[in-house]
Order: C-alpha cells, then sequence, then structure tokens
C-alpha cells in the first residue's frame, strides 16, 4: 500500500510540474507577443489597410447593379404617386397604422396616442406617399474613407436616403440626394388613366419594387451598412457615426450613442407591413376577426387593389386562401 501511495504522489507531482512548464511557456511567450513593438507594427498594418480601402471602390462589377437600383427606386416612387390617385390610402392620425382602402378598418390597435387607452379603434385620415414608402435617411459621405462622424459635426453632413447613398458609394451617379416626393403628379394625370393602364403601372410598379429589393440585397454583399439595435437610424458605411441622438434615450435630456450591427434589406427599404382585406372578407375589417385576416407589404397590397399580378411568396402572409370570419370553422 506504501509503494502505491508514493507512486501516486509522485505521478501528481509530475503532473503539475508539466502543467506549471506549459503555463510559463504560455505566459512567456504571450508577454513576447504583447510587446509594444509588435503592436506598434501591427497598428500601423490596420491603419495603412483601412485607409487604402477607399481606392478598391467602387468595384466595378456591381456599378451596373447601383444604376439598377437608382432606375427602380425612380419607378416605385412615380408608380406610388399615381396609384395613390386611384387606390384610396389612409393612415392613423395618432400612429404609424396604414389602410389600403377608402374607409379603414375597425381593429383596435392603435397605441399612439398617450392620454388614451391603448388599443383602440383608429381615427384616420389621408395617407401620402411616405406612409407607403416609408423614408429612410443616412449621412451622405463624399467617399469610402474611413472617417468617423463625431456628434459635434453632425451638422456638417447632409442627410440624403439611404438607398441613394448606398448607390452613390457603389458608383452610380444620382440626383436623388433630396427626400423622395410625387415629382408634382396631378389629379388629371391620374384620371386620364385607362384601367388597362392602371393594371399595367401597377404590375410595373410591383416588378420595380422587387428590382429594388432584390438590387439593394445584392449591394449590401459589397457595400457595408449599418443600422442602430434599438432605434431605426441607418449609417452607410464600415462603421457608424457618433451623433448621440439614438432613440432608446428618448426619456432623457442627454441622449446617448447608437448601437451599431450589420443592416439588412427591410432596414434600407422598410415593407411596411398593413392588414390586407381580401375578397371573401367583410366590406371593413372588424376585431373579432382579426385572426383571420391576413397581412401584406404596404406596396404590394396597394398594387394588388389596382390589379396587378402578386408573387406567390406573399400568398402565405396575405392568407389569400384563408377562410373568411362570415364561414367561422
Amino acid at each position: 500500500m506504501m509503494a502505491y501511495s508514493r507512486l501516486g504522489s509522485v505521478r501528481k507531482t509530475i503532473l503539475w510540474q508539466n502543467l506549471l512548464g506549459d503555463s510559463n511557456g504560455y505566459s512567456s511567450w504571450h508577454r513576447s507577443y504583447r510587446t509594444q513593438g509588435d503592436w506598434g507594427k501591427l497598428r500601423s498594418m490596420i491603419i495603412k489597410r483601412v485607409e487604402d480601402r477607399a481606392g478598391e471602390y467602387p468595384v466595378k462589377a456591381i456599378v451596373p447593379v447601383a444604376k439598377e437600383v437608382i432606375e427602380a427606386r425612380t419607378r416605385v416612387i412615380r408608380g406610388v404617386s399615381l396609384l395613390m390617385k386611384v387606390v384610396p390610402v389612409v393612415s392613423c392620425k395618432f400612429c404609424p397604422e396604414v389602410f389600403v382602402g377608402k374607409e379603414g378598418h375597425l381593429i383596435e390597435t392603435c397605441k399612439g396616442y398617450k392620454r388614451i387607452g391603448k388599443k383602440r379603434v383608429h381615427e384616420w385620415i389621408p395617407g401620402s406617399l411616405n406612409d407607403i414608402l416609408v423614408p429612410v435617411e443616412s449621412y451622405h459621405l463624399p467617399d469610402m474613407s474611413p472617417k468617423v462622424i463625431k456628434h459635434d459635426e453632425r451638422f456638417d453632413f447632409d442627410r440624403v436616403p439611404a438607398v441613394a447613398e448606398l448607390c452613390s458609394q457603389a458608383g452610380a451617379e444620382s440626383d436623388q440626394h433630396s427626400p423622395q416626393q410625387d415629382n408634382g403628379i396631378d389629379d388629371s394625370a391620374a384620371s386620364s388613366l385607362a384601367p388597362e393602364n392602371v393594371r399595367s403601372l401597377a404590375n410595373g410598379t410591383l416588378k420595380a419594387w422587387e428590382t429594388l429589393r432584390s438590387g439593394v440585397e445584392k449591394l449590401l454583399l459589397v457595400y457595408p451598412a449599418k443600422v442602430c439595435k434599438h432605434c431605426s437610424e441607418v449609417h452607410v458605411g464600415a462603421s457608424g457615426h457618433k451623433a448621440r441622438h439614438c432613440g432608446v434615450f428618448k426619456y432623457e435630456s442627454w441622449r446617448g450613442t447608437h448601437f451599431w450591427e450589420k443592416a439588412g434589406v427591410d432596414d434600407l427599404v422598410p415593407p411596411k407591413i398593413v392588414w390586407s382585406r381580401r375578397s371573401q372578407d367583410p366590406p371593413i375589417l372588424c376585431n373579432e376577426g382579426r385572426d383571420f385576416y391576413g397581412h401584406a407589404p404596404a406596396l404590394v397590397d396597394l398594387c394588388a387593389k389596382a390589379g396587378a399580378v402578386v408573387p406567390t411568396k406573399y400568398f402565405c402572409m396575405m392568407k389569400v386562401q384563408g377562410l373568411s370570419p362570415r364561414r367561422g370553422w
């Protein structure tokens, strides 16, 4: 028994010596790696790589995609402006809710007015272009420079549509750095459209919408964009800006910096999901049947009401073949 105990103690001693030897070697290697000379060389390499990044842009192979996105955005804005003269759109007075229809719905989802109870019936007013195409703006940078916009410099840079800024950095010459508008379209231009022309316009607008979103998705694979984790602020660039106006601090007198993460297509081109009325639904959507009704992006629902053929990928969301609350189960 004594021999076995001595043998066990010897093994433990050898094991501890090996562990201590390995840890000493690791710590010495770790200290040699963290020396000031090595860190200085690594820092200079990183700075040079960031400064030279601007020379790699724009990528010539992606320039046609950026130009296609600019053209699609122009067609979408003009098409929606014309269709809204034909198909009525209403929006809530107290919250961002939008409905494609003349009288709105009776679904109790309004929660935007502080002095009344939550989840009440909406109070509808005529909608505008920004209710269908949600404007998303970002700071305009002259090039792909690594300069980060500081809080004190936030008024030195223009605010432009995020899609236009993305296409500008991708090498597409664009004059769309002004906020989106209906380009002076009057009621006479819309009233003169025949039903066949309205249907063709709706199909063309929906196609341009799909081209816009797919093009932005391709551009985001090459050109980085950031979105705040707590609010809808978007920045087109490798790193976010330092302007302190994050919406998560809206109840404080001093607002904090944004928490940036990778942006997606929905951050630059929001789909604006709305309730969609189907042919089997009642004329006015009631709150009791809200579990039966479907949803759709506002632009898709607008084009569908104008006679466009909706892509099949929206059928599940819209519950095209779903039951009606009038029939029950």
